[in-house]
């Protein structure tokens, strides 16, 4: 059901957390031990911020563990902020348009999970979407609908908001629809200076998602680790699944959460309820 990460600190080169951790993201793909299958293979994708105006995207329908570019790029490219995503289809096609993170403008987005009864609610939730905004549709994922509903309703103005009103929607849509399970899963969002994530599900247990501790804690606990000893207080991480065992290293964020990560290592959570939202076949932005 797919892994995310989300890096905000220090320039770091990308193979530092992708393939050197203990846990990373590549080794997630072929050896996930909370998802809902334990190998996702069916695509990778990077989004990161350096020099350039807005963030760069690298995508490939290879699995992240068999893809030779994506070791090439991660081993020379360096980022103070970067998005990951591993792909495990379940239903759309495996293809690079429909591989995360997608972009607009400054933004990246990342997902895991699905939206429910998504064959009943596409056409409903497509027309919601702003017209100016419809032409870059060009996956079939619920994730790109997602996002650009998210937009429509002013994610670049405020993430959480835009994303509670988002699923206040899918929620009306989907019941008119007799479906139960309309949103699962964990939403990661990125403008490059901050992250924005979100874990929440309308029926049941959403998706695990946590956060790496402050800097000083994670010392203290493990004073011999020298990699931690390289952290600085800037440094965090969100991740669908830790990157080691070690006790003290990572902080499950609680279901129904939404997470604020600032520069300066600043994290603030608060609840995620959403938005009632009628469905009226198209959205004002």
């Amino acid at each position: 059901m797919c892994r995310w990460m989300a890096w905000l600190g220090q320039p770091v080169l990308i193979d530092e957390l992708l393939f050197k951790t203990e846990h990373g993201i590549v080794d997630q793909s072929l050896h996930a031990r909370m998802g809902a299958e334990p190998t996702n293979g069916d695509g990778v994708g990077v989004g990161w911020y350096g020099d350039g105006e807005g963030p760069a995207l690298y995508r490939s329908i290879s699995p992240a563990w068999a893809d030779a570019n994506l070791r090439e790029l991660a081993a020379h490219t360096e980022s103070p902020l970067f998005m990951v995503h591993i792909r495990a289809a379940i239903g759309s096609p495996v293809q690079e348009t429909n591989c995360h993170p997608f972009r607009h403008g400054r933004w990246l987005f990342v997902h895991n999970g699905y939206l429910g009864g998504l064959r009943e609610v596409r056409r409903e939730l497509m027309l919601a979407i702003d017209p100016d905004l419809y032409p870059d549709v060009h996956g079939s994922t619920d994730t790109e609908i997602v996002f650009n509903l998210a937009l429509t309703f002013g994610l670049e103005d405020d993430p959480i908001e835009a994303l509670a009103r988002t699923v206040g929607l899918i929620e009306a849509v989907a019941q008119t629809h007799g479906v139960p399970d309309a949103v699962q899963g964990t939403f990661g969002v990125s403008d490059g200076d901050a992250l924005w994530a979100v874990r929440y599900a309308t029926t049941g247990r959403p998706r695990s998602l946590f956060a790496s501790a402050d800097v000083e804690s994670v010392r203290r606990l493990h004073p011999d680790n020298p990699r931690f000893q390289r952290l600085s207080p800037h440094d965090r991480l969100i991740v669908s699944e830790p990157f080691s065992d070690l006790p003290g290293v990572w902080e499950e964020i609680p279901p129904s959460t939404a997470v604020t990560v600032r520069r300066g290592g600043v994290l603030e959570q608060q609840s995620f309820r959403p938005v009632a939202t009628v469905p009226t076949g198209a959205v004002d932005a």
